[in-house]
């Protein structure tokens, strides 16, 4: 199977089969992740925020708007426009593989960039999926989740808040989405390289449990200076809890509880 391939469990959702196909046949988008790797390892030191990351925040929302929406949350696009959670799926989907197309241009404000960049990539798969109403709703809902998947602007969906979750939590093994630079050892690449294991479960207490392994406390920066601002007026907070544990060969032991 291609590299290229965007693996999503489908669910029998034939529109997200659809999309997939098409995300994974397209030359133009995959150069695009290439250009953003370059822009951000290559030349600035940061981490990946290629088609390794976008798949990654892809699968990831999807678990996550999906264990909402079985304890009950309704997704904005159903709530405001009586679409569907497939419709639902779409957006996050789209919102994960498009969010740091901006990268191509500069770090600064990226988001801004990747609303002008998704333009006609969103144009081009909704139009074979939807009708013009349909697609501009589904384009608006993707837009806004693009432009607030940093802390600095506050969702205003459980789409664009899943979003924006799904990206922070892409930080195991040294992926952190605090930029560090390479070969440099301070709090941000130790902290980085501390995160082992993250997992997305469903919980009793609250709907998201979010679990983080880590090799020693200096983790609690990562997950304290991102997660924590990530989660913070995501339009979430309600539905989450975050656990932080210690592991090594001798003992393992909670280091935090993060409820907000």
């Amino acid at each position: 199977m291609s590299s290229n391939m965007l693996k999503l469990p489908l669910r029998k959702n034939w529109k997200l089969k659809v999309l997939s196909q098409k995300i994974s046949e397209d030359v133009k988008l995959q150069t695009y992740w290439k250009c953003s790797n370059i822009m951000a390892i290559n030349r600035m030191g940061y981490t990946d925020h290629g088609p390794i990351h976008v798949k990654i925040v892809a699968n990831s929302a999807l678990k996550i708007l999906r264990i909402l929406i079985d304890h009950d949350v309704v997704p904005n696009i159903v709530k405001d426009y009586a679409m569907t959670n497939e419709d639902a799926e779409i957006v996050v989907v789209l919102a994960s593989i498009l969010h740091d197309l901006g990268m191509v241009v500069c770090r600064e404000n990226h988001e801004e960039y990747s609303l002008f960049l998704s333009l006609g990539f969103l144009k081009e798969y909704l139009g074979d999926i939807y009708n013009d109403e349909q697609a501009t709703i589904l384009s608006s809902e993707i837009l806004h989740a693009l432009a607030t998947h940093h802390h600095q602007r506050k969702p205003l969906t459980i789409e664009a808040g899943v979003t924006r979750i799904a990206d922070a939590l892409d930080m195991e093994q040294g992926r952190a989405r605090i930029p560090f630079e390479a070969g440099k050892i301070d709090i941000h690449s130790v902290s980085a390289l501390s995160i082992e294991n993250v997992k997305i479960e469903e919980g009793t207490e609250k709907p998201i449990v979010i679990r983080i392994s880590m090799t020693s406390s200096a983790g609690v920066f990562q997950i304290d200076q991102l997660l924590r601002n990530s989660i913070k007026n995501s339009n979430l907070e309600k539905y989450i809890h975050v656990t932080a544990i210690i592991t090594d060969e001798k003992k393992e032991e909670i280091i935090g509880k993060f409820e907000m």
